[in-house]
């Protein structure tokens, strides 16, 4: 297994994406059309857990089928081990590398990553840029919104929304890896530092918000909420980020707790196959591959307060209804099924 530590320093990580859009007008070659694309993911992914839940909340399911690939994956490709014969039922692959390799004509020489939007007419991954997919779902997919779906780019919010992201992107969201790929220590301690002071910085904005930008769930609390919701199961202990657990943060913890049990959230969690990724993958980081067998998920569930702050969650929307039976996460990976 290729190493992920950088050994003479900083982590940096490869954004090297293939940025082509899936736009309602189709200006890129690529049309939004119902069922046409299948979106690949992993629910061990943070990236990926992004979209998978913008999906959920807009109601996207049909127009958007989605494959799920297993939480551990080998030097080149994530693999459709799940699946019956190992292999994704409608792209009939066993590795993600295959529709990449396809894009490029030969051997993609670049990350094999999830979230990946694969067009089904050949087989070609269209985009792996998963910041961007997330706003296109929002913004490109409108024809094909549940009824209710909420606006989570709304364009009045759009300058807050973009700037929030941001800094949760370079201090949290990425600012773990930092940490947990760091090669020296003062470049361990850096990542550390700018951490929990973002942390710290988001706990102070939210004491009287609800959410991070407006009184409505946006972009924003979903890019959050993804990494808070593996701090404690990994990022604490597996990438020494351990100054305190989120569950040691009250704010935090209690807006975490707020979102995991909103539908669309908590219900596309899944925390086994989130610790066997991170802890069995990363073996330069624990060469054993043993996975914790904690922490205590019971706490996910337990009342959060945050109610009596008002906000609207999902604006002048409605929640999304429960997963599709295929989409469940196994109840002995989540708390919500106790």
């Amino acid at each position: 297994m290729a190493g992920y530590v950088n050994n003479s320093g900083g982590y940096e990580r490869d954004q090297r994406y293939l940025t082509t859009r899936i736009t309602r007008d189709g200006r890129e070659g690529y049309p939004v059309e119902p069922a046409r694309y299948r979106l690949i993911v992993s629910r061990a992914c943070p990236w990926a857990n992004r979209s998978i839940i913008v999906r959920r909340l807009l109601g996207l399911e049909d127009a958007l089928p989605m494959g799920v690939a297993g939480p551990v994956h080998g030097d080149e490709s994530w693999k459709f081990d799940l699946d019956p014969g190992q292999r994704d039922p409608v792209l009939g692959i066993k590795l993600l590398r295959e529709a990449y390799d396809r894009r490029a004509g030969g051997h993609y020489d670049k990350g094999v990553t999830v979230p990946a939007i694969v067009d089904t007419t050949t087989g070609e991954v269209v985009t792996n840029d998963f910041a961007q997919i997330t706003l296109d779902l929002s913004l490109e997919w409108t024809d094909y919104h549940r009824d209710g779906a909420p606006e989570l780019y709304p364009e009045h919010l759009r300058a807050e929304i973009d700037s929030v992201n941001d800094v949760v992107f370079t201090d949290v969201n990425n600012g773990v890896y930092q940490a947990g790929f760091a090669g020296t220590q003062d470049a361990y301690e850096s990542a550390y530092e700018k951490l929990f002071k973002r942390l710290d910085w988001l706990s102070d904005r939210l004491v009287t918000r609800r959410s991070l930008v407006g009184d409505t769930i946006t972009e924003a609390d979903v890019r959050l909420f993804t990494t808070l919701a593996r701090f404690d199961a990994v990022y604490h202990g597996h990438f020494k980020c351990n100054r305190s657990k989120l569950s040691e943060m009250p704010v935090l913890w209690a807006y975490a707790r707020d979102l995991f049990q909103t539908p669309g959230f908590g219900d596309t969690i899944d925390f086994a196959h989130i610790k066997r990724h991170y802890y069995e993958v990363h073996r330069d980081i624990n060469p054993t591959g043993i996975v914790p067998a904690g922490p205590d998920l019971a706490g996910w569930m337990t009342p959060h307060g945050r109610e009596q702050m008002g906000g609207r969650p999902f604006g002048d929307g409605t929640p999304p209804e429960p997963p599709v039976a295929q989409e469940v996460v196994p109840a002995a990976h989540t708390p919500r099924a106790a």
